[in-house]
This record gives structure tokens, sequence and C-alpha cells, in this order.
């Protein structure tokens, strides 16, 4: 080679052409010369017109490649490859530093290598942040167990570098090794196999509200990693829940909720059961002048009049025939009240029926869905509609069922006191 001959004759002219070390020597010093040059070119030059070009780019997978250093790490790379070519072009095949800068270089190449391949993967995590749908999937576990899997190849082809061998040997002794391995790696390789399994199912995304008691998680999945899942609790306390846990535990997703556009009201009102009476005349006249009544109780008189007169019904007595009954007629009312809110998602089921009684009165059940499904919103809804429940439970003659309080207590020793105050001054 032309090099090789004008770098001999230049040795000569200082008197050590003879020297195979002094060749050497300058070579490796070539060599190194070389790779700053080019390393500066790189990094001073090329990188820096890559980064005019990209930090005001509107395209974003272009702004994450330069964030996450890939060209960087290329430029590394480059430089490795380069380095081995220059000496293996300048070297001869029996110079003892050949092998040594080899598997320098190869290892260098390999390290670079396998950042570069990370930087890729980090670069489609961030573009895949940017998509509605790839954000929902759990591909951040996904990225990394490919990048446990990438780390792990590098690393048995570093050893086989060091130590001499075929890296298929120590791929084939990985078999003997199953065992320790799954031990080692039981954690992440249960975290993969969960991460595709959440995935291909769609089990869970980012931004679902999870519940899990059994690991105290009740909030929003904020991170979903190779070995373990983040939920923010509602009182911005984060659980740590594992990632194989979701497939071997059971938890519940609020999603449906969200994306059906309606979410449950479900809670009942306890009517004392000694307030429900049938209704006299005086109380259906005036419950009629209520809009969301009146049309209810005609249709309803009619009903019983027709049926009361083709069974020859004896109304004088109460227990005889059909008659209005105030709980009933509530009941009605809270139906209609439901039909004409706003705030109340009609496309699904809404209805108000009455459970079994028990010990804390007869429970009058408000079972509806709210059209927004935004927590604060929800809590408002409902609020307002029992609101609503509890002012207009009156105008019925019903009574809500509550146990005696310490102020139901004084009031009634006070009326003892002033019962048994007038009996003696009586006397």
């Amino acid at each position: 080679m032309a090099i090789e001959i004008h770098l001999r004759d230049l040795l000569t002219h200082f008197g050590l052409g003879n020297s195979e070390q002094a060749y050497v020597a300058s070579i490796i010093v070539v060599i190194i010369l070389t790779s700053l040059v080019i390393h500066w070119v790189l990094h001073r030059v090329v990188l820096n017109i890559v980064h005019a070009s990209t930090i005001d780019s509107q395209q974003l997978w272009l702004r994450a490649l330069y964030q996450r250093k890939l060209f960087t790490r290329l430029a590394l790379t480059l430089q490795g490859i380069i380095i081995y070519t220059q000496a293996r072009l300048w070297l001869d095949t029996d110079a003892g530093e050949l092998p040594a800068i080899e598997v320098i270089t190869h290892l260098w190449i390999l390290l670079f290598g396998l950042l570069s391949f990370f930087s890729l993967l980090d670069t489609l995590e961030d573009v895949s942040a940017a998509s509605e749908s790839a954000r929902r999937l759990p591909l951040r576990g996904l990225f990394q167990g490919v990048k446990l899997i990438g780390a792990i190849i590098a690393l048995i082809f570093s050893i086989a570098l060091l130590i001499g061998k075929s890296p298929l040997i120590l791929f084939s002794g990985l078999g003997a090794m199953t065992a320790i391995l799954l031990l080692v790696f039981k954690d992440p390789i249960l975290g993969l196999v969960a991460g595709i399994q959440l995935s291909a199912n769609r089990m869970l995304s980012l931004g679902d509200w999870l519940e899990m008691p059994k690991y105290g998680a009740d909030g929003e999945v904020t991170d979903i990693n190779l070995t373990t899942v983040k939920i923010r609790n509602w009182d911005k306390t984060i659980t740590t829940v594992p990632t194989y846990a979701l497939i071997s535990d059971s938890f519940k997703n609020w999603r449906g909720m969200s994306e059906s556009g309606g979410r449950r009201i479900k809670r009942a009102i306890h009517i004392d059961a000694t307030s429900v009476k049938f209704l006299t005349e005086d109380d259906i006249k005036k419950l009629r002048k209520a809009h969301l009544l009146s049309e209810y109780i005609e249709n309803k008189l009619t009903e019983i009049t027709e049926y009361n007169s083709a069974n020859n019904i004896d109304t004088s007595n109460p227990a005889n025939g059909r008659r209005l009954t105030n709980l009933g007629t509530f009941r009605a009312y809270l139906t209609a009240y439901l039909k004409t809110n706003a705030h109340i998602n009609l496309d699904m089921t809404h209805m108000v029926r009455q459970l079994s009684p028990g010990a804390e009165g007869i429970p009058l059940e408000i079972y509806a869905f709210s059209n927004n499904t935004q927590w604060l919103a929800y809590e408002n809804i409902q609020s307002d509609i029992f609101d609503h429940i509890f002012a207009v439970l009156p105008e019925f003659d019903l009574r809500v069922y509550q146990s005696p309080t310490g102020y139901d207590m004084q009031q009634i020793g006070k009326t003892f006191t002033q019962t048994t105050t007038t009996i003696a001054n009586n006397e």
C-alpha cells in the first residue's frame, strides 16, 4: 500500500526503518489521529447540522431521534467501524497488536450499536405516545422486554469475543442454564409475558382507572413497564403493582364506563314504613298540581276506578280494592323526574325500584346513568338529584328513616320533664 510504503520510508529517514515496533506504534498514532479528526467532523460539524435541521422540525419523529441521542450513538458506532477498518488495512495479519485492537473495536461497536438500538426503541415509544390508539397499549413494557433480550445477546457476543470462542457455544450452553436464568430473570420474563397479554387483549392502557383492592390501588394508570405498573391513587399516593399480578389476580378497569358515555348512579333512600299510607282526596288534589304527576294520577285514577267498578269493590273500606299510595306515587314522581333530568343518559337503564324492606325502613333505589363520566360532575349530578328527593319527600307525607340521635333523646327528655311538671302542677 502507498501509505505503508511512505510511512516506512519516513521511518527509514529517521533511522527506524527496520523497527517493526516503531512501525506499529506509528500506525496506532495515525489511527488515533484519524479517529480524532473523524470524531471532530462528526460531532462538531455533522451533528450540529443535524441538530439545526431537527430542532425546528415539525416532524415529531425527527425531534425524538435527536433527543434520544440516536445520531450521536450512531456516530460513535461508525467511529469504531472506521478504527477497525484502519487496523485491518494498515497492520499485518500477524501483528500481535491486531487481535487486541479488533476485540476492543468489536466491543466498542457492540456497545454503541446496542445503545443506538435502545435509542431507536425510545424514539418509537415517544412517537407512539403521540398517538391516541398507541398510547393505550402497554408498549413500554414490550420495548423494555426487547431491550433486555438485546442486552443479553450483546453480552453473550461480548463474552465470546473476550474468551475467543464462537458465540454458538455460549448459546448452546444456555440450555443447561435455563433454570438459573428463569430464577434470575423471573420478574422480567413474567412481566414481558404479562405485557404481551395485556396488549393483545386490551386489558389495560395508560390513563385507565384501575381498582385493585388487594394492592390498595384505586386510581389512574400512569406507567406500564416491564416489571411494574404504577397507579396514581385519587389521594395522590402512588401504588406499584407487579405487571404479572394483573394476569394472575383480578382487577377492575373502569375504562368501559368512560367509553360508554354514562356513569352509574345506584343509591337508595330509606323510607320510614310508618309514613306509608293511602292518598286521600285532599292529597290527590294537592299532588295533581305537580306537572310531573298530573298525567300519572289521571291515568292511574281511571285504571283504579275501572278495576274497582268491574269487580264491584266496596270502596268505603280502605282495605278493599285498589287505591293510590303516597309511596307508589312518589316512586312514579321520581321516575318522571329522572326522564326529564338533562344530566341523565336516557339511552341507558334508568328506573326507581323498591328493595326488600328491613330494619332500616323501605329502601327506594335510584338506578340510572349520568351523561357525564367526570368524577366532579358525576358527584354534583348525583348530589343534586338526592337534594331534590329529600326536599320533595314531605310533599308526599313520607319520612326518611333514621336512627334516633342524641338530639332526639334530648327532645324526648324535655317532653317527659314538661309532662311530669304539668301533671304535678295539676295535682
